[in-house]
C-alpha cells in the first residue's frame, strides 16, 4: 500500500488579496504542493469577499486534504478598519478549517521570518530565498502573499509535532504518560530495559 505525504495548508488572510500555500510532508522531505492568491479587491462588497474566502477555503481543504491549517496573524496596524476587515478574513479561514474538522494554528509574522530564516526581521524577499532553498523549486512568485503563506505552512512544520500517521494515512494517537514514570521511560528507552 502506498504511503500519502501529509499536507499543511498555510493561509496569509487578507481582503484584497488572500494568498494559500500547501506543502507536502513524506517521511523527513517537505516538497511545495501548489501555492497561489485569491484576488477579491474585485468585489466591492466585504461580506462577498468573506463568502470568497470561506468557498476558496473549502475547496482547498476538499482537494488536498490537509491535516494541519497554519495561519498569519494580523500585524497591528494604525488604521482600525483595516484591522477589523483583516480580523474577519481570518475569522472566516479559521471557521472554515474548524467546520472541516482542522484546528487552525496561528503564527506571529516574526515567528514565521524567525523559524524560516533566523532572523525575525527577514525582508520578504529573503524569506522567499530560503523557501526556494529549502523546498527545491525555482518558480517566480507574482504575489508575496503566496509565498508568505508557504512559509506559514512551513512554520508549523517546524514548530508543530505533526501527528503521525500509520502506512494507510491512518492518523496515529499517542497516548500520554506522565514524564517521570518507568512506563515513560521504558517507552522511551526499550534498548536499555533488560
Amino acid at each position: 500500500m502506498q504511503h500519502n505525504p501529509q499536507i499543511i495548508l498555510g493561509i496569509d488572510p487578507g481582503t484584497l488579496v488572500m494568498g494559500y500555500g500547501l506543502i507536502a510532508i513524506d517521511k523527513s522531505n517537505v516538497s511545495l504542493v501548489e501555492m497561489g492568491v485569491l484576488q477579491l479587491a474585485k468585489n466591492k462588497d466585504h461580506i462577498e469577499r468573506l463568502e470568497l474566502i470561506y468557498k476558496k477555503m473549502e475547496s482547498l481543504i476538499k482537494i488536498h486534504c490537509p491535516v494541519a491549517v497554519a495561519i498569519e496573524a494580523p500585524f497591528f496596524g494604525k488604521n482600525v478598519q483595516s484591522m477589523l476587515k483583516l480580523g474577519r478574513a481570518q475569522g472566516v479561514a479559521m471557521a472554515a478549517a474548524m467546520m472541516s474538522g482542522l484546528k487552525a494554528v496561528e503564527y506571529a509574522p516574526r515567528k514565521i521570518k524567525q523559524s524560516i530564516t533566523g532572523r525575525g526581521n527577514a525582508t520578504k524577499e529573503q524569506v522567499w530565498e530560503m523557501l526556494q532553498h529549502t523546498l527545491k523549486f525555482k518558480e517566480t512568485v507574482q504575489f508575496m502573499d503566496a509565498s508568505d503563506a508557504v512559509a506559514v505552512a512551513l512554520c508549523h512544520h517546524y514548530q508543530a509535532k505533526i501527528p503521525k500517521a500509520d502506512k494507510n494515512g491512518i492518523v496515529i494517537k499517542k497516548t500520554t504518560k506522565k514524564a517521570g514514570s518507568w512506563e515513560a521511560f521504558v517507552t522511551n528507552n526499550p534498548g536499555r530495559v533488560k
